[in-house]
C-alpha cells in the first residue's frame, strides 16, 4: 500500500514541486489550497498522471473547522496519514516600513502561517499516534517549510521573518514532543525561489544574485525544495529529528 502525504498549499510554487518529487517516489497525495477544486484540475491531473491518486482539499489553514474536515476527508479517502508537510504560507499584502505596518497584517500571516500549521501538526501528529501504536515499524513524519527569514531580518516584511521565526520554534518543539513516539519533524529553509510569490522582486534578486548574493548563483527552484522534501520522507535521515535544512544556494553561508 502507498504511503500518504498531506502538502499544504500545493497547486503552486514551492508546494506544487514538492507534491511533483513525491509523486515521483511513489506517495499518494492529499494536496489543498484556498480555491474550489475546478481551478486546480489541470495540477491535479499533471499530479496524477505522475501514476498516483490525489485527493484534492479545499481548506483555509488558519480555520479549525477547515482543518478537521480536511483530515477526516483523508481518513475516508485513504485510511492513512504517514506525514504532513506544512508549506502554505503567505507574504505581507504589502511590503511596509516596521514603522508603518498594520496590526491587521501582523495578525493574518501569524494566523495563515503559524498559528494553522502549528495547529494542524497538532491533529495530523494524533492521527500518525493512534497509527504508529497499531504499527510500530511504521514511518511516519512531519517537515515545516519554513524561510531563511526566520534567521533574516527584513524590515519591509517583519510580520513575515517573525512568522518564520516561530515555524523554527515550532519545529523544535513538535520535534521533542514527538519524540517518544519516532515520528522525526524537520524544517526545511528555501531562499531566493523562483514563485509567484517572488515575481514582484525578480528583478531585484536578479541583479543581487549576479553581484554574489548566494555561493551558486541562480535562482532557486520549487524542486529544489522538493528533492530536500522527498529525501526527508524517504527516511533518509530519520535519525536526525529536529534539524534545519537550508535551501539557499549558499546565501547563508558565513563568507569573508
Amino acid at each position: 500500500m502507498a504511503k500518504v502525504a498531506l502538502i499544504t498549499g500545493a497547486t503552486r510554487g514551492i508546494g506544487y514541486g514538492i507534491a511533483e518529487k513525491l509523486a515521483d517516489d511513489g506517495w499518494d497525495l492529499a494536496v489543498c489550497a484556498t480555491r474550489n477544486a475546478p481551478d486546480y484540475q489541470a495540477e491535479m491531473d499533471a499530479l496524477s498522471a505522475r501514476g498516483v491518486k490525489v485527493l484534492y482539499c479545499q481548506c483555509d489553514v488558519s480555520d479549525p473547522k477547515a482543518r478537521e474536515c480536511m483530515l477526516e476527508a483523508i481518513k475516508a479517502e485513504y485510511g492513512q496519514l504517514n506525514a504532513l508537510v506544512n508549506n502554505a504560507g503567505v507574504a505581507p499584502e504589502m511590503r511596509c516600513d516596521m514603522l508603518e505596518a498594520s496590526e491587521a497584517s501582523f495578525a493574518r500571516l501569524l494566523r495563515i502561517n503559524l498559528q494553522g500549521p502549528y495547529f494542524l501538526t497538532q491533529i495530523a501528529a494524533k492521527y500518525m499516534i493512534e497509527q504508529k501504536q497499531l504499527n510500530p515499524g511504521g514511518f511516519f513524519c512531519i517537515v515545516n517549510i519554513g524561510s531563511i527569514s526566520a534567521g533574516i531580518a527584513s524590515i519591509s516584511r517583519g510580520e513575515y521573518c517573525i512568522s518564520k521565526a516561530g515555524v523554527s520554534m515550532s519545529t523544535r518543539l513538535w520535534a521533542a514532543r514527538l519524540g517518544e513516539f519516532d515520528i522525526p519533524v524537520y524544517e526545511v529553509r528555501p531562499g531566493v525561489i523562483k514563485t509567484d510569490m517572488t515575481a514582484t522582486v525578480q528583478e531585484k534578486y536578479d541583479r543581487l544574485i549576479a553581484q554574489g548574493l548566494c555561493v551558486q548563483a541562480r535562482w532557486g527552484l520549487p524542486e529544489d525544495v522538493g528533492r530536500t522534501v522527498a529525501m526527508m520522507l524517504r527516511g533518509d535521515i530519520r535519525y536526525s529529528t529536529g534539524q534545519i535544512i537550508n535551501v539557499d544556494g549558499g546565501l547563508t553561508l558565513p563568507r569573508l
